[in-house]
């Protein structure tokens, strides 16, 4: 079963965390995982989107809502499906509590204004994602929203979207469990 945990201790986000067993070493989760934390956002050196690094952009944001998750031996288009698939979920609770939010691909955007940010990328021995929800946008690289603007408490957002990924990850390995092979 995936472990999950919500983590109330401020912590920054630079880039670096996305690596195998980070979670493991940070949080003493063992094998797949998926674990939340507020803290700034300045990825620089760690940038992992060459589309990105080539632009020479970066990701900031003095106040972010971050998830990292890891699923060990997952092909990183699966990883990728899964990033969205958790994306999905985060779109599919916003409108309920901010009106119409609109994701594209891997992101979520309301009224034109970035909300999020997240990549999927693989080591050799497990798949990685981040997603990252602006809770304070001010200095953003790009017109963006924030949770607070959306009036959205953090920790209960993450720890909603955590339980669904978690429900949704054993309802798959369930589904994937009950049915005959054909020849």
């Amino acid at each position: 079963m995936l472990a999950i945990c919500f983590d109330a201790k401020p912590r920054p986000y630079t880039g670096a965390e996305l690596r195998s067993h980070w979670i493991r070493q940070t949080f003493g989760l063992v094998n797949d995982a998926a674990v939340a934390f507020c803290g700034p956002a300045d990825v620089r050196e760690h940038l992992v989107d060459l589309a990105d690094r080539e632009r020479q952009a970066f990701i900031y944001s003095p106040l972010m809502l971050h998830f990292l998750i890891e699923h060990f031996h997952m092909p990183l288009q699966e990883a990728v499906a899964r990033q969205r698939l958790c994306m999905a979920i985060m779109r599919d609770l916003l409108p309920d509590l901010c009106g119409a939010p609109q994701r594209s691909g891997d992101d979520i955007y309301i009224d034109g204004r970035k909300l999020s940010v997240s990549i999927a990328t693989a080591s050799p021995v497990s798949a990685l994602i981040h997603m990252g929800l602006n809770i304070d946008a001010q200095g953003a690289p790009v017109p963006a929203i924030g949770l607070n603007e959306l009036k959205i408490t953090a920790s209960a957002f993450a720890e909603t979207v955590l339980n669904q990924y978690q429900a949704e990850d054993e309802s798959m390995r369930s589904a994937a469990n009950k049915v005959l092979a054909v020849p």
